[in-house]
């Protein structure tokens, strides 16, 4: 009699499976619909294949298309697997590499064959009928485990060379999981996957674009052509994506800037940004709306150094692990009239500030503090410059030079709760303002870390505690744990804005740092006379100045509240007549402080309308011979179906209002 392993499900119950049962048979010895339904399992926590024998007792739920997060990795990592699988039925002598899911659907990478050269995107349609072929066949997909040196000698009997170089470089003796689509068509992959290519929904995916990719991610290697597609769980989702990318597309930062006139960029300087009038208006109101929120929180602001000896980002430790990031410099460059290399090979070298915080510890450590000093806040608009690649590089959501409201707080082992506390009503006032909701994530340990378990438990408590106290550690606040994403020297608590369509943007952190001002010995006085290790608070709620700006400039398309709008009225003029009206009007404004413009061009009202909405100007105030005798202006409001015809006093006083920021009105 074979031995039978205990199953525990979600609801409390536990059958009794023979050995050599699989989830599969738990599923169906509930009942039909559940067999029908259920996609994979998860055993002891660990998503597996729904035919993955048990090994002994365990805990089993199973994963249903109602697991949307699951399910959807599932859907797309099969996807993904079935795009490999229509591309060498379509275009023989192609080679396979990888694969993955991505966070809105999947892309796989080929070594297309030399005599047919690269794949474009109209190679598409054809592409996706022959996935969809595959999916209607319905193909179960089968796991087997292969031994290193059978799955490479497959792979060079196909003449799938970058397969075979992956495997060699596996461990000896590991054992390998392969998938079989069918009985014909088979890929390495750890899984797990669906059942069969029948549980894809053949209308739910969509083959979006083509790109080159080098393999493994090194220049140095083959160019490979990488095709992405989107892919969900049913029509419905699919689409109401695609309308969220055609809706994207609308508000992309780059093209309303351009639209604007708020900033642009070249290559002449990549990956910064040359940000024109407009468009620095934002930027210096974003900077003053920061400043009175720090002022008022008891922050201090400094000013710190671009250029720091690499000594010290050795002694912080960033050196080790950021330095290919780093922007460096000699730290003095010969005559160039000198014999020899421009820089010899003792030289000493400076580098460009990736982060603030080693900086922020220079300054903590000059004079004693003593404990009555702490906490201490410090803040900095900080310039930064991290050498990110190229192909990495997008508008204002990823620069080579950004600008943090970064902030670090040195406090008492004591005080690091109510210091957290603080910062989640400060952040929950500034979001609130800008009319963000958001999510609150706490980052737990990973699993490469240093500083011991009893630490651990300490720092992470001491984040759940503030985050509780400040009422907002609730589903209303999205209020969630992620473990294993923490920072490798501290957990931090991070802020998930969602946008006007629903996408979420990660901006605002704190994480509780021990280490560094260890590292950089860093002390204060105690009360009982001996020196003590601060605790620093590592915070920012914008992120970033520019990426800020463009979730900004995307969550509102471009219609910024008017206390932000680069211009916020334009007086326009219906006849010349109206000339010497408009401009009183303008002056009035720009006394009562208003960026406000005149439009006296001898252009029909209907073409001045559609350009300034253009440019996505609040309101417009027209003026014709009627508002001149009458001290009226006619108010188009941006976005409004009808004008409204106000007394210039009363136009004054709404703009007035719209144009006070928040935190002042």
């Amino acid at each position: 009699m074979s031995e039978m392993f205990k199953i525990s499900l979600p609801d409390g119950s536990v059958r009794e499976m023979q050995q050599g049962s699989t989830p599969a048979d738990v599923a169906a010895a509930i009942g039909p619909g559940l067999a029908k339904a259920a996609l994979a399992a998860k055993v002891d926590g660990e998503l597996v294949d729904l035919t993955r024998p048990f090994s002994g007792d365990a805990e089993l739920a199973l994963v249903t298309s109602r697991d949307e997060a699951e399910a959807l990795d599932l859907a797309r990592h099969d996807y993904a697997h079935v795009l490999a699988e229509a591309v060498q039925a379509l275009y023989p002598g192609t080679q396979i590499t990888f694969g993955p899911s991505t966070d809105d659907g999947f892309y796989y990478d080929f070594a297309p064959n030399p005599e047919r050269g690269p794949f474009t995107e109209e190679d598409l349609p054809a592409i996706e009928e022959k996935m969809r072929e595959i999916i209607a066949a319905d193909k179960p997909l089968r796991r087997e485990v292969w031994s290193r040196e059978d799955l490479i000698a497959r792979w060079k009997e196909q003449g799938e060379t970058f397969k075979a170089e992956w495997a060699a470089e596996l461990p000896e003796g590991e054992e390998l999981s392969v998938y079989w689509s069918g009985e014909d068509w088979l890929d390495m992959c750890r899984g797990p996957h669906l059942p069969s290519t029948g549980k894809l929904d053949p209308a739910a995916f969509k083959l979006t674009r083509v790109s080159g990719a080098y393999w493994r991610g090194d220049q140095k290697n083959a160019m490979l052509s990488r095709i992405y597609g989107t892919g969900w769980l049913n029509r419905k989702q699919l689409s109401a994506h695609l309308t969220r990318l055609e809706e994207a597309a609308k508000r992309d930062h780059r093209k309303l800037a351009g639209e604007m006139d708020l900033f642009h960029l070249q290559s002449e300087a990549h990956g910064s940004v040359f940000w024109h009038p407009k468009g620095y208006v934002i930027w210096r109101e974003l900077e003053s709306y920061m400043r009175r929120a720090i002022d008022g929180a008891g922050y201090r602001e400094v000013k710190t150094p671009q250029v720091m000896d690499a000594r010290q980002w050795e002694q912080s430790g960033h050196w080790g692990k950021y330095r290919e990031n780093m922007f460096v410099i000699p730290d003095e460059v010969p005559n160039v009239e000198d014999e020899g290399p421009l820089v010899s090979d003792d030289a000493e070298w400076m580098a460009l500030k990736p982060m603030n915080c080693p900086a922020h510890v220079l300054i903590f450590r000059q004079g004693i503090k003593s404990y009555r000093d702490l906490p201490l806040r410090l803040y900095e608009n900080g310039c930064c410059h991290r050498n990110e690649p190229h192909g990495a590089l997008h508008g204002l959501m990823r620069v080579r030079q950004f600008t943090q409201d970064d902030a670090h707080i040195f406090c008492r082992e004591d005080q690091i709760v109510a210091e957290v506390q603080a910062f989640c009503e400060l952040a929950d006032r500034i979001y609130n303002d800008f009319g963000f909701t958001y999510a609150i994530k706490l980052a737990l340990r990973p699993e490469k870390r240093i500083g011991s378990d009893e630490l651990w438990d300490k720092a992470e408590q001491e984040l759940r505690d503030a985050v509780v106290r400040a009422g907002l550690a609730t589903e209303e606040y999205g209020w969630e744990e992620l473990p294993g994403e923490g920072a490798f020297y501290a957990p931090k608590l991070e802020w998930h804005l969602t946008d006007a369509i629903g996408r979420t943007w990660q901006v605002g952190t704190i994480q509780s740092d021990r280490m560094l001002p260890e590292r950089l010995d860093a002390s204060y006085v105690g009360e009982d006379g001996e020196r003590h290790r601060p605790v620093m608070l590592h915070r920012a709620i914008f992120g970033s100045y520019e990426r800020f700006i463009g979730i900004l400039i995307e969550h509102f398309a471009g219609r910024l509240p008017v206390w932000l709008a680069p211009v916020q009225a334009v007086v326009a003029t219906i006849v010349s007549d109206a000339d010497g009206y408009a401009k009183d009007v303008t002056a009035k404004l720009k006394a009562a402080s208003i960026r406000v413009e005149t439009d006296l061009r001898n252009e029909k009202i209907n073409y001045k309308v559609r350009e300034h909405s253009l440019k996505k100007v609040p309101h417009l105030l027209v003026v014709g011979k009627r508002e001149a005798e009458e001290q009226t202006v006619a108010v188009r409001t941006l976005g409004a179906e009808h004008q409204k015809v106000m007394s210039l006093d009363d136009a004054l006083a709404m703009l007035r209002g719209e144009a006070t920021p928040p935190d002042l009105r």
